[in-house]
C-alpha cells in the first residue's frame, strides 16, 4: 500500500463510523482523530489524550474493531498513538487488541516484593521505584493566588533538595486542593533533575502497615535501615499517624536521621501541625523547623483555568458559559472539578446530548448537594452570637469579657471546620485577628469539647443550626 493509503482506509472507517454513532458523539470522539500510517497489518491513529483513548476503549471498541475487519480485512491491528504532555510521560502507542492496557501498573510493593523484609535485607541499597505519579506535576499543577506561596517554596525544594531552608516542607490544607499533586510534582522533577536520587512517595498508612509487618517479622532494624538510605522522603497524609506511638517512635528516629544529613523531607497534612491531635509533642516540633505552607481552596479564577487546563489536556471542547458555571458551582476541591468534566463527557456521549448549560447544570446538581447553602463566616457569627445572646459587633470588639472571648472563640474555630477559609482569613472577618490568635481559638475549643460534655452539647446546637440555613 502506498504512503498515502492510511488516510483513504480512515476515512472508510469513518463513513462506517458516522452511520451507526449519533452526530454529536462522532463529532466529539472520531472527528478529533489523525490517522498516522499503515505498516504490518496496522492502522496507527493519533489521539488527543489519554482520557480520549480510555472513552474510546470503554464505549467505541467493538464498533472500531468490527469496521477496521470490514474496512481492511480480519486480523487487523488499530494501534494508538496518545498524546500526553511532554512534562509527564512519552508518548505511548497502545494496541487495541491488548487485553489489557500496557500503562496499566498493579500494586506491588515499593520493596519489589510482597514483603518489606526481603527488600531491606540486601546489602547494597538496590534501584528503587520511587512510587511517583509522573501526571502529577509542576506543568500541570495550575497556580492561583490559593495556592502561590505553596507552588514557589515546592518548586524551590525541587530545585535543591535538602539544600534550602525548607526542611522539612509541611503543606497541609482540605481534602481535594493539591497536597498529593504538589507532593508527587516535586519528587518527580527531583527524578528529572537527579535521576541518581533515592525518591520516595508513601502515604502514612502504608508506613505504618509496613512498619507493623516488620514488627510482626522481627524485622524493625531493616525497616529503619531502609528508610534511612532515602534522600528525599514524601510522606502523605501524616495526620494518620494520631495515636499511634509506636509508629511515630520510629518516625522519629527516621525522621531525625534523614534531617541531620541533610535529606529532604515533605509532609502533607489535612491540617497544620498545631491542630494535628494525637502526634507527640517532638514530632510536631520537628515538623515546624522548615516551611509550614497552606494550600487553600482554589478560588473561582483558579477554578476556571484548572478545568480550561484539563478540559484542553484531554482535547476536548467545552463552552465559555459551561466553564464559568462549573466553577461558580463547584467549589469544594479539585477533583470534584474532574469528575464533573468527565461525567458530562460521559452523558453527552451515551444520551447523545450536546454539552451546554442545561446539561452541566444537570450533572451539577446530581454531584453538589444544592438544598444545603454554603454556611458563611456572617452565618457563623449571627449563629453564634444569638446562641450567646450578643451583638455581633461586641465579637469585633477588643473586649475580653469571658462571653464575648468564648463567642469568638467558637465562630473562629466553626469557622475553621466549615468554611475551608485560612486562618489569616478568619482572623480578618472575625474581629481582625492574626492567624497565631485564631489558631490558639480553635485549639482552645477542641480542649474544652473534650472535657465539657454542656458545652459540647451548645456548640452542636450551634453547628445544627447552620445546617437549617438555604
Amino acid at each position: 500500500m502506498t504512503e498515502s493509503n492510511h488516510v483513504v482506509l480512515w476515512n472508510r472507517c469513518l463513513a462506517i463510523i458516522r452511520d451507526n454513532v449519533p452526530e454529536t458523539t462522532y463529532n466529539t470522539w472520531f472527528a478529533p482523530i489523525v490517522p498516522l500510517k499503515y505498516e504490518d497489518n496496522a492502522l496507527y491513529i493519533q489521539v488527543p489524550s489519554q482520557f480520549f483513548y480510555e472513552m474510546l476503549e470503554d464505549k467505541f471498541v467493538d464498533l472500531m474493531r468490527k469496521t477496521l475487519y470490514k474496512v481492511i480485512g480480519e486480523g487487523t491491528n488499530l494501534m494508538y498513538n496518545v498524546m500526553v504532555d511532554k512534562s509527564s510521560v512519552p508518548n505511548q502507542t497502545v494496541n487495541l487488541e491488548a487485553s489489557k492496557r500496557s500503562t496499566a501498573v498493579g500494586n506491588k510493593s515499593i520493596f519489589g516484593g510482597n514483603k518489606v523484609p526481603g527488600f531491606l535485607q540486601a546489602p547494597v541499597a538496590p534501584e528503587l521505584d520511587p512510587h511517583l505519579n509522573p501526571n502529577y506535576n509542576f506543568e500541570n499543577f495550575i497556580e492561583g493566588y490559593s495556592n502561590k506561596l505553596s507552588r514557589t517554596v515546592a518548586v524551590a525544594v525541587a530545585k535543591e533538595p535538602g539544600g534550602t531552608a525548607f526542611n522539612p516542607l509541611f503543606l497541609y490544607g482540605a481534602s481535594g486542593v493539591g497536597k498529593t499533586h504538589l507532593a508527587n510534582a516535586i519528587g518527580t522533577k527531583i527524578k528529572e533533575l537527579y535521576p541518581e536520587k533515592r525518591v520516595l512517595y508513601v502515604s502514612a498508612h502504608l508506613f505504618q502497615v509496613q512498619y507493623t509487618d516488620s514488627v510482626r517479622n522481627n524485622t524493625t532494624n531493616d525497616f529503619i535501615n531502609f528508610y534511612q538510605t532515602i534522600d528525599v522522603l514524601i510522606i502523605d497524609d501524616i495526620q494518620e499517624f494520631a495515636g499511634v506511638t509506636k509508629t511515630q517512635n520510629n518516625f522519629f528516629h527516621i525522621f531525625n536521621h534523614l534531617h541531620q544529613n541533610g535529606k529532604q523531607l515533605i509532609l502533607t497534612s489535612d491540617r497544620a501541625p498545631v491542630l494535628l491531635q494525637g502526634i507527640e509533642e517532638r514530632l510536631l516540633t520537628r515538623f515546624k523547623w522548615g516551611m509550614v505552607a497552606e494550600l487553600e481552596k482554589p478560588t473561582v479564577e483558579l477554578r476556571k483555568d484548572i478545568l480550561r487546563n484539563k478540559i484542553h489536556r484531554d482535547g476536548l471542547q467545552f463552552p465559555a458559559e459551561v466553564i464559568d458555571y462549573i466553577a461558580e458551582n463547584v467549589n469544594e476541591s479539585v477533583r470534584d472539578l474532574e469528575g464533573i468534566v468527565i461525567a458530562i463527557m460521559a452523558r453527552s456521549t451515551i444520551f447523545n446530548k450536546d454539552i451546554d448549560l442545561d446539561l452541566a447544570q444537570h450533572i451539577v446538581h446530581g454531584v453538589v448537594n444544592k438544598e444545603t447553602k454554603a454556611v458563611g463566616i456572617d452565618d457563623i457569627l449571627n449563629a453564634v452570637c444569638q446562641h450567646f445572646s450578643l451583638e455581633v459587633s461586641a465579637v469585633h470588639t477588643k473586649s475580653r469579657k469571658r462571653e464575648v472571648v468564648q463567642a469568638r472563640q467558637v465562630a473562629m474555630y466553626l469557622a475553621q471546620k466549615k468554611t475551608g477559609f485560612s486562618t489569616s482569613k478568619i482572623g480578618k472577618f472575625i474581629g481582625n485577628r492574626d492567624h497565631a490568635t485564631v489558631i490558639h481559638a480553635c485549639k482552645t475549643i477542641k480542649n474544652q469539647l473534650e472535657v465539657d460534655k454542656a458545652f459540647k452539647q451548645e456548640v452542636q446546637e450551634i453547628e445544627n443550626s447552620l445546617g437549617k440555613k438555604g
